[in-house]
């Protein structure tokens, strides 16, 4: 994951103006440019409830509670959480049993949580620093375009 994969991102979000397509987009580009996922997407904050949002990979949970699994924790602590294995997370939401570790980063407006990116993966500590530090550079390009 380079540099030039992230200008490549933000170049394809600065051709559009509408939120959910450059959504889309965006999970479509990651999720494409990261070797053993099973899900990627994001989740948008309506009051104290995270919502689906656009996403790649098999069908996925609705609606999460703030405070609830690593979406929403995430976003009560305003925080990116990088998840080695999701079976030793108390409170972890099981939308895809495949699931063994996570990172979710939230999605920061004006000082506020307004969603969360959420990466998942059949492998156990899939998600390194590199990637923490790639993905978080991912959301802050995506925040500028929703």
């Amino acid at each position: 994951m380079e540099t030039l994969e992230l200008e490549q991102l933000n170049a394809l979000l600065e051709a559009e103006s509408h939120s959910i397509a450059n959504l889309a987009n965006a999970s479509s580009f990651l999720y494409n440019t990261m070797d053993h996922l099973n899900w990627l997407g994001f989740y948008l904050l309506e009051g104290d409830t995270l919502i689906l949002g656009p996403f790649q990979g098999k069908v996925a949970c609705t609606r999460i509670p703030v405070g609830k699994g690593v979406c929403g924790k995430a976003v009560a602590l305003k925080k990116t959480l990088r998840v080695d294995d999701v079976h030793q997370f108390a409170d972890h939401i099981a939308c895809d049993s495949a699931s063994k570790s996570e990172i979710v980063v939230p999605l920061i407006q004006n000082g506020e949580v307004i969603g969360v990116l959420d990466v998942d993966s059949p492998m156990l500590s899939r998600f390194t620093i590199e990637d923490q530090q790639y993905l978080e550079e991912a959301a802050r390009i995506i925040e500028k375009h929703i």
